[in-house]
């Protein structure tokens, strides 16, 4: 005969919600939660191992007297101007996984004698953006029309993701909760986010966004590392928060990809011309345009819609699935995949370890890191 154990209402009301359901929803999806929520009959052990998956709570949460205060690790911006006070479990989740990989890998580094990256947090108190993009160019050496040398965007997007892995930085890129393809996070509620460490920075860039707003996210992103601050954004419609720091932040990135004094000496009004010359996007073009005053926000909202619904009709239409092992280079990085790897070999830690960082387990793990590697 199974244990049936006792559980306080609260805490699976709480769970439901926090999972984003609402009750009757949730009824439809599991009908024994009725009985319980009217005390008419217990949970099983085996039971609540199974809701408990469901809700994506873990299992000790469950037999807590009351409800845990869940708060945010960083400062999460939306393009409204208000600051979130929550997200979705899914976004919340990612948040502390890559938390919880930030943690392990300084304390590697650290075990390792690896030195403070100096330009982490080096204008926190400078708030010129120019001067900002100028100590970016250099460290990561590139020259102000660094991405002319390149023949498409796509290529100066993939070369600028692995110098800023060369700088220390690890970059990762994701749509979905770990592997779980069922727990996507909305493009509309997380762009990106940045957790800022003088040994380890992790940027987050949402996987699931076209490609021509990632490399906007990208050095937005770079900003925050520079300046110091942690935070996460939904930057809707590519705009930022009425946030000081974001707005900073927004300003390096798009000085940086494009340079307003070269922007305004080629500045035609195609958009398709202008990307071509600058390696960009349109839709970076386009957002420069509105920075600059040559567009208002009708044309650039105009614009922006009709540009991402092609985008996106183009990734409905692309194969599903794709490559699992390249996928996960770039859920992981590469470099952050490297350091596990070394640590691996040399017992700094665990296999048991190693697979929890990593979001693999058993014959994945080992196929990947002997055949997918590099």
């Amino acid at each position: 005969m199974s244990t049936r154990v006792d559980v306080n209402i609260e805490i699976l009301t709480w769970a439901i919600d926090r999972a984003g359901y609402d009750l009757p929803t949730f009824f439809e999806k599991y009908p024994p939660i009725i009985k319980w929520l009217e005390g008419a009959k217990q949970p099983t052990v085996k039971q609540l191992e199974d809701f408990s998956k469901k809700v994506h709570v873990p299992f000790g949460y469950l037999f807590l007297p009351k409800p845990p205060e869940e708060k945010l690790p960083i400062p999460f911006f939306r393009s409204n101007g208000a600051q979130a006070e929550k997200v979705s479990i899914n976004v919340y989740d990612t948040i502390l996984l890559i938390q919880q990989r930030q943690d392990w890998l300084r304390d590697y580094l650290l075990d390792n004698d690896n030195e403070p990256l100096p330009y982490v947090g080096k204008f926190k108190n400078n708030f010129n953006a120019n001067d900002i993009v100028a100590d970016i160019r250099k460290v990561l050496t590139l020259g102000e029309n660094w991405a002319s040398e390149f023949k498409t965007w796509t290529d100066a997007l993939n070369h600028l993701v692995e110098i800023i892995e060369e700088a220390g930085i690890i970059v990762t890129f994701n749509g979905v909760v770990e592997n779980n393809t069922s727990r996507k996070i909305p493009v509309d509620e997380c762009r990106g986010f940045v957790l800022v460490d003088e040994f380890a920075p992790f940027m987050f860039v949402n996987n699931a966004d076209f490609k021509a707003a990632q490399m906007f996210t990208i050095v937005h992103e770079l900003a925050h590392v520079w300046t110091g601050s942690s935070a996460g954004f939904d930057f809707r419609k590519m705009l930022p928060a009425n946030d000081p720091m974001e707005r900073l932040c927004d300003q390096v990135a798009a000085e940086f990809l494009v340079p307003e004094k070269a922007f305004n000496e080629v500045w035609n009004g195609n958009t398709s011309y202008l990307a071509k010359h600058f390696k960009v996007s349109e839709i970076v073009i386009a957002r420069r345009a509105l920075d600059t005053g040559k567009w208002g926000k009708p044309q650039f909202f105009s614009f922006y819609n009709d540009y991402k619904t092609r985008e996106f009709q183009k990734k409905e239409n692309q194969s599903s699935g794709g490559d699992f092992f390249a996928t996960t280079k770039k859920r992981l990085s590469v470099t952050y995949a490297a350091h596990i790897n070394q640590a691996v070999k040399t017992g700094q830690i665990l296999y048991r370890d190693a697979y929890k960082l990593t979001s693999l387990k058993g014959d994945t793990f080992h196929n990947f890191f002997t055949n997918h590697m590099y």
